[in-house]
């Protein structure tokens, strides 16, 4: 029995943060009812990221694998009675629309909690339900530079650098699944549910907690490093070699005199003895280890370090990276059906991000066609044929 087996959540979520949160708790088992506009759904059906030589789009489908899809106009009464409806038996909402706006459409907090009592209702925002910052528009390139992440990242000749990937909204999905399931957990032992406010820069700051820290303790603020350690140690770096580029980590002594007789460094070992010097020397040394390195391949030196013990790795491609043995063993890339209808096909989504040794998260079902469950949802509400299309040709429902 998987650990969410029996929850039902109503996901009002779009894009990417709110969604990959759901779908974190989908493969746990759990239900998720997502809710879309009529007509267009959510905006990454539009083709965020979109892979334009198949027929999904994967920014959508790795979000939303294993929901069921309702699609309502919430400006219509009709269709807002249908959410009344479902509510009762849900046991969490989660929207991510600016703070106030589910107020508006007459589904804020209280009112939800007058339909169920012990609901557990998660807002996803980008700095918070209060605040003088509140009603702030977010993304994540904007939180990355407003949270100050991109002020530590790049190099000093570039300036800052935003990361390449959605590193706080991705990171907040997982934050957001984090916050509900112990929403979840308290209410088991105290029958109470709960209001769960979760930020992207709140994320932001969980992210850099070792440099924020720092700062607080010391008021220093740390510089651009580019690929450097935090440490600014010269033998904890990215270098070029002659194929290509490998991170290395030596920061101990053993390592650092590994990796100076394994370049042929033997002299810096003794010219330079403790960290204090090195870093004092930092150029000078990186200077000597990049000429050093270049002169072999990444696999050759791959192997020499990692039979000396030297923390490294190369720096891979997405494509190398998707055909790696070791991910094969995890849950990180799985096969997912491409439809609902039993037909053959499947596509290759990221999954999730953990694995247990019994009843482990899984695919539950495909990513939804927009509004491919609101039939089966609204006869369950106990609505019949007549009914639903009437509520079709108003449009309240697709």
């Amino acid at each position: 029995m998987q650990a969410l087996a029996g929850i039902r959540i109503l996901d009002f979520t779009q894009v990417l943060a709110g969604p990959f949160a759901t779908q974190q708790l989908a493969q746990l088992g759990a239900e998720i009812i997502k809710v879309e506009p009529v007509g267009k759904g959510d905006m990454t059906r539009a083709g965020l990221l979109r892979n334009e030589r198949g027929r999904t789009v994967p920014s959508f489908t790795t979000c939303n694998i294993g929901k069921k899809s309702i699609a309502l106009d919430l400006k219509q009464p009709a269709a807002c009675e249908v959410v009344q409806r479902l509510l009762p038996s849900c046991d969490v909402m989660v929207e991510n629309m600016k703070p106030g706006v589910m107020q508006r459409l007459g589904f804020g907090y209280d009112t939800v909690r007058a339909l169920r009592p012990d609901i557990i209702y998660c807002s996803v925002s980008g700095y918070g339900q209060t605040g003088p910052g509140a009603e702030r528009p977010a993304f994540d390139g904007a939180i990355q530079a407003d949270s100050g992440m991109m002020s530590i990242s790049g190099h000093p000749q570039t300036g800052p650098v935003r990361t390449g990937y959605f590193a706080v909204d991705m990171t907040t999905g997982l934050n957001t699944a984090f916050a509900i399931t112990a929403a979840l957990l308290r209410r088991q032992r105290t029958g109470d549910g709960q209001r769960v406010d979760v930020a992207m820069e709140d994320t932001a700051m969980m992210l850099m907690a070792p440099q924020m820290s720092a700062y607080l303790a010391n008021g220093t603020l740390p510089e651009l490093l580019g690929n450097a350690s935090p440490t600014r140690q010269p033998t904890a770096d990215v270098f070029p070699t002659a194929d290509g580029h490998i991170q290395i980590a030596a920061l101990s002594e053993r390592h650092v005199k590994g990796l100076f007789d394994l370049t042929g460094l033997d002299a810096l070992d003794a010219q330079f003895p403790d960290t204090a010097s090195r870093i004092h020397h930092r150029e000078h040394i990186l200077a000597r280890l990049y000429d050093a390195l270049r002169v072999r391949t990444t696999a050759e030196w791959i192997g020499l370090l990692e039979t000396a013990g030297i923390p490294c790795a190369r720096v891979r491609t997405l494509d190398q990276v998707a055909v790696d043995p070791q991910l094969a063993t995890r849950p990180a890339i799985v096969e997912a059906p491409v439809a609902n209808d039993g037909s053959e096909g499947t596509v290759k989504v990221v999954g999730a991000s953990h694995t247990t040794f019994t009843d482990p998260p899984k695919v539950q079902r495909a990513a939804p066609a927009l509004g491919e469950h609101t039939d089966e949802l609204l006869h369950e509400l106990g609505y019949d044929k007549d009914a639903i299309r009437a509520l079709r040709d108003t449009g309240a429902v697709g």
